[in-house]
C-alpha cells in the first residue's frame, strides 16, 4: 500500500472544502445513504471528544485542486449537505459536483438557496431526501437543546479527515483488491463503465446517454435482456414480437432507444443530456414474476469479459483474457477510443440478446421453484386478451410454437449444460465466447455441431485413452453422458435427464471393499470402473459393493447415464460386475468417445 499511495494529508471539517473541487466520478453509486448512516454521522461528530477521526477521502487530483474521488464519497457529500444546512459561508458552489449526474447537480446547487425541494422529477430524490434527514435531525434536537446548533458547530475543528491522494499510474485492480477489506467499495465493472463512457465523443447527440443505458439494463444479468427496457424501446429494438435484435449498426441505437422524456424540459441542457448516463424507465407490464423466474449462468463483469474475446480475430483460447484479476488490463482496449467504446456498446447490447436467445440459463418455475432446472428458450410476446395487456412468453428456441416438441433445443441444451457443469470456473468458460462469435458471423450456425467438435477436442487433448482414475478429465465423463443420453444407449434411458455439478469419481467397484477382495489398480481405477456422481452421493456409496449400491441408491445411479449402463451391463452378467465386464466397458466407452472425435478430424 506504501508503494501506490502518496503522503496523507490531515484536514479538519472546516477546511476539508476550502480551495479544493470534489468530482465524483461515472462510475461511482449515486449517493445512497440514509437515515441510519447519515444520523449515526452527525451523532459521531456531536459526540467526540477533541480530536476525532471521523473517516478517510482517496481522491486521485485529475487538475490541480480538483479531485475525482476515489473512495469516500457518501461520506464526503454527506458533509456537504451539512455545510450547505449550515449555511457554511466558505462552502464554494464548485466544491462538489457529480461527473455526468446533472440530476444530482442541480439539486446540490438549488438547495444552496431553498432548503425545501419539492421531488418533482428534476432533482435527486437520494439527495434531497438525506438532506430532509439533516434537516429534521436538527430540528429534533433543538428542541432539546437551543444551542445544540452552536455546540455541534464548535466541534468542526477537531473532526479530522485523512486525504490521500494515489499516483497517476496506480494499478486499480491491485488497488481495489486492496479496498475489498474496507466498507463499500467500488466494482472493477462500474471503473471500466466509466471509462468507456468518457471516450464517447460529445459531438455525437445523446450516445453517452444511452450508452450508459444499455450498460446498465445489461448489467441486470437474470432476466431476459427486453425486460430490462421500456415498452416503447422494447419495440424499437426487438420487434414487435420482442424476438429480434434489429439494429445492424450503432447508429441505430439512436432512434431505437427511447430516452427520460424529462431530458426535454427547458431546464436540462444539451450538455446536461450528454453527460446523463443512465435513465430509468418503468414498464407497465406484470414482469416482476419473470425477472425472478430466470438466473444467469454467468454474472455481469463475466459477460463483459466473454463478449471482448468474442470480438476478438484470434480463435485461440486463453484463460487470462476471461480472468476477472486482468479485468481492466483485459478490457481497456474498448475504450482507446470513441469509435471503439460506442461499437462495445452496441456489441454489448447485440451479444446480450444473443446470449439470452441462445444460452442456458437456470430457471425456477412450476415443479423446479425451488431446485431449479436447465432452460434455452427464447422471449416472444403474446397478447394476453383478458387483461388486455402484451406479456413476454417463452418458447425452446429453435421451436416453432410453445407446444412444439424440439429435440434440437433438447439436445443443445444438454450438451450446454454438459460443458457448464464441467468448466465451473468463469475463466474456462470460452464455449459460451466461441458460440457468440460464430453467432455474431452467422445465425444459423449449427451451434450443437460447434459445440461438440469443441467438447471432442478437448477430450482428445485430454489424452482419453491412456488416463486413468482421478487424471481422467471431467468432460471426458461429462461429454459421454451426453452422448449416451442424446443416442438413448442405454436400454433403459433415464427420463428427463439434467445435469448436476458432479465433481466426484465414483468407483463403481470399491477401492476399500468390505469383506470382499481388494482389486488390482488396473481394472480398479480403470475408465470402465468409473462414473461422475456428486460429491454427497460418492460418501453415501463409500466402500458399498456395486450391487448394494443399486440395490440402495437408485438415484445417484440416475445422476449419470454411464453408471445407469454399468447396472444394465451388472444386470445382464448375473448381477455380478467383475474385471472383465469393466474392461469391455471400458472399450465400448473409448470406441464411443472415438467416433465422436472422427466426426470433427479435418480432412
Amino acid at each position: 500500500m506504501n508503494q501506490t499511495i502518496k503522503q496523507p494529508e490531515e484536514f479538519n471539517l472546516k477546511n476539508i472544502f476550502i480551495g479544493s473541487e470534489y468530482i465524483i466520478p461515472i462510475y461511482q453509486r449515486n449517493y445512497a445513504w440514509e437515515k441510519d448512516e447519515i444520523e449515526q454521522l452527525l451523532t459521531d461528530i456531536y459526540d467526540s471528544k477533541e480530536r476525532y477521526y471521523l473517516g478517510s477521502l482517496i481522491v486521485d487530483e485529475i487538475a490541480p485542486n480538483t479531485f475525482s474521488v476515489i473512495d469516500g464519497q457518501q461520506r464526503l457529500t454527506t458533509l456537504f449537505l451539512l455545510l450547505t444546512f449550515l449555511r457554511d459561508e466558505t462552502l464554494s458552489k464548485k466544491a462538489l459536483r457529480f461527473e455526468a449526474r446533472e440530476k444530482s447537480n442541480f439539486t446540490l446547487n438549488d438547495l444552496r438557496e431553498k432548503h425545501n425541494l419539492e421531488k418533482d422529477g428534476f432533482y435527486s430524490n437520494e439527495i434531497i431526501d438525506g438532506f430532509d434527514v439533516i434537516q429534521n435531525y436538527f430540528s429534533i434536537q433543538e428542541v432539546k437543546n437551543q444551542e445544540y446548533k452552536h455546540q455541534f458547530i464548535s466541534k468542526f475543528e477537531n473532526i479530522l479527515i485523512i486525504r490521500t491522494q494515489v499516483p497517476k499510474q496506480i494499478d486499480l485492480n491491485h488497488y481495489f483488491e486492496i479496498m475489498n477489506t474496507r466498507g463499500e467499495q467500488l466494482e472493477l465493472h462500474e471503473i471500466a463503465k466509466g471509462k468507456i463512457l468518457g471516450v464517447i465523443d460529445r459531438d455525437i447527440p445523446n450516445f453517452k446517454a444511452i450508452a450508459g443505458l444499455i450498460w446498465n439494463k445489461c448489467s441486470q444479468m437474470d432476466s431476459y435482456i427486453q425486460m430490462n427496457f421500456d415498452k416503447t424501446s422494447r419495440k424499437n429494438l426487438f420487434g414487435d414480437n420482442w424476438d429480434n435484435f434489429i439494429c445492424n449498426k450503432p447508429n441505430d441505437l439512436l432512434s431505437k432507444i427511447s430516452l427520460d422524456q424529462e431530458l426535454s424540459d427547458k431546464r436540462y441542457s444539451l450538455l446536461d443530456k450528454l453527460e446523463t448516463p443512465v435513465i430509468e424507465t418503468e414498464t407497465n407490464i406484470e414482469e416482476d414474476y419473470e425477472n425472478e423466474r430466470f438466473e444467469s449462468i454467468i454474472s455481469f463483469p463475466n459477460f463483459l469479459l466473454i463478449v471482448n474475446e468474442a470480438l476478438q480475430k484470434d480463435s485461440g483460447e486463453d484463460d487470462s483474457s476471461l480472468d476477472d484479476k486482468k479485468f481492466l488490463e483485459t478490457l481497456k482496449v474498448n475504450w482507446s477510443n470513441g469509435t471503439n467504446a460506442i461499437k462495445f456498446i452496441y456489441n454489448l447490447l447485440k451479444f446480450r440478446f444473443l446470449f439470452d436467445k441462445y444460452i442456458i440459463k437456470r430457471e425456477y418455475a412450476k415443479d423446479y421453484k425451488e431446485e431449479g432446472k436447465w432452460s434455452l428458450q427464447m422471449l416472444q410476446m403474446y397478447y394476453d386478451k383478458n387483461k388486455r395487456q402484451k406479456k413476454p412468453s417463452y418458447k425452446l428456441t429453435y421451436a416453432v410454437d410453445e407446444n412444439d416438441i424440439d429435440k434440437k433445443t433438447e439436445t443443445l441444451r444438454s450438451l450446454q449444460s454438459a460443458l457448464r457443469i464441467t468448466y465451473t470456473s468463469p475463466k474456462t468458460m470460452h464455449w459460451i465466447s466461441k458460440t457468440l462469435a460464430q453467432l455474431n458471423n452467422n445465425l444459423q450456425t449449427d451451434l450443437t455441431s460447434l459445440l461438440e467438435e469443441y467438447a471432442c477436442k478437448k477430450i482428445l487433448e485430454a489424452n482419453y485413452k491412456e488416463a486413468s482414475g482421478f487424471g481422467i478429465d471431467r468432460i471426458v465423463f461429462t461429454y459421454l453422458d451426453y452422448v449416451l443420453d442424446r443416442d438413448s444407449i442405454c436400454k433403459h434411458p433415464i427420463q428427463n435427464f439434467q445435469f448436476q455439478f458432479r465433481t466426484s469419481i465414483e468407483h463403481f467397484y470399491p477401492q476399500h471393499p468390505i469383506e470382499k477382495e481388494k482389486w488390482k489398480e488396473q481394472p480398479l481405477n480403470s475408465f470402465g470402473n468409473l462414473a461422475l456422481i456428486t460429491v454427497s452421493s460418492n460418501s453415501k456409496f463409500s466402500n458399498l459393493d456395486p450391487q448394494s449400491k443399486v440395490a440402495s441408491y437408485p438415484d445417484t445411479i440416475k445422476q449419470s447415464p454411464k453408471l445407469q449402463l454399468m447396472q444394465e451391463k451388472m444386470k445382464e452378467n448375473d448381477n455380478i460386475w467383475n474385471e472383465e465386464l469393466v474392461n469391455k466397458h471400458k472399450e465400448e466407452m473409448l470406441s464411443l468417445l472415438t467416433k465422436e472425435i472422427d466426426k470433427y478430424k479435418k480432412a
